[in-house]
């Protein structure tokens, strides 16, 4: 293996206790987090997320409603959060049963406690090169890119995945940090001849191997957010092999999963200093 491998575990911890200090200056940090439903998956990132926000000091609060809830009833729930003054962050877990507009529940969340960074007012900001809250899957790529001193501006990178969620925002984030940046999708036609282009290569689509050591540009750095729990444990969308191709590369997990729960956590904080008056909140 020639890549040096990407140790988000210790760059999240390291971020963690910077926040420590951040929220014993605050005093109180509050997230509220939204569960409708039991999908085990969600079940899981819920209790990672309180977990990691109750070790820096954020006080977590849960709120479960069956996957039989109505819509209006969940947006009832967060517009009570929203006049909440002991919560800071809202963070309703998608996916979100049928009957339920993610849209208009997304919509009714404070901009200022939007922790997820998907209210349009939030994507907007992130659009304009004005960011305020963003999306923590991203958020965490850039530091970590970052922390290794890869270079961006000037290069190329290219974001496999369009999502709201990873894709379209770190394809942003990176464009405003001077990269040329291509977005490839499930529509696009020879993967490959994109991805072997690029200095950058994110993978965020949840297909496990769908990158191959063959498509990836010799010495380039490797994003891999996909993870897949399989029979064979959990998988990312990046092969083993890949490692022997590129300069950069992070690992599954250890990689990005660990830097999206510190991200999210940094969020809470900077919607608390929103909150407070201690930064600048953009009028809508």
């Amino acid at each position: 293996m020639n890549a040096t491998l990407m140790d988000g575990t210790a760059l999240a911890a390291r971020l963690r206790g910077e926040l420590k200090n951040e929220i014993v200056e605050l005093g109180h940090v509050g997230l509220a987090t939204v569960l409708v439903g039991d999908d085990p998956a969600s079940e899981i990132y819920i209790r990672l997320k309180h977990k990691a926000a109750e070790e820096v000091g954020i006080a977590a609060i849960d709120h479960r409603l069956p996957s039989t809830t109505p819509e209006d009833q969940l947006v009832e729930l967060v517009e009570q959060l929203n006049e909440d003054e002991e919560v800071d962050g809202i963070l309703v877990q998608t996916p979100l049963p049928e009957q339920i507009d993610e849209a208009r529940v997304m919509r009714a969340i404070d901009p200022m406690k939007d922790v997820d960074g998907l209210h349009p007012f939030s994507a907007g900001q992130l659009y304009l090169g004005r960011q305020t809250l963003v999306p923590a899957t991203p958020l965490g790529v850039m530091h970590l890119l970052d922390e290794y001193r890869i270079p961006i501006a000037g290069q190329r990178a290219v974001v496999v995945g369009r999502s709201p969620l990873v894709g379209k925002p770190l394809a942003l984030l990176l464009l405003q940090a001077n990269a040329t940046v291509t977005i490839c999708h499930s529509r696009t036609e020879d993967l490959a001849r994109h991805t072997l282009d690029a200095d950058i290569l994110v993978a965020a689509v949840g297909l496990p191997g769908v990158i191959t050591s063959d498509m990836v540009k010799q010495r380039a750095t490797v994003v891999d957010v996909g993870i897949t729990r399989t029979d064979s444990g959990v998988m990312g969308d990046v092969e083993a092999d890949v490692a022997d191709v590129a300069a950069f590369l992070t690992p599954v997990p250890g990689g990005v999963g660990p830097m999206t729960i510190a991200a999210l956590l940094g969020n809470g904080v900077r919607a608390a200093r929103y909150r407070r008056g201690k930064l600048a909140f953009p009028r809508i």
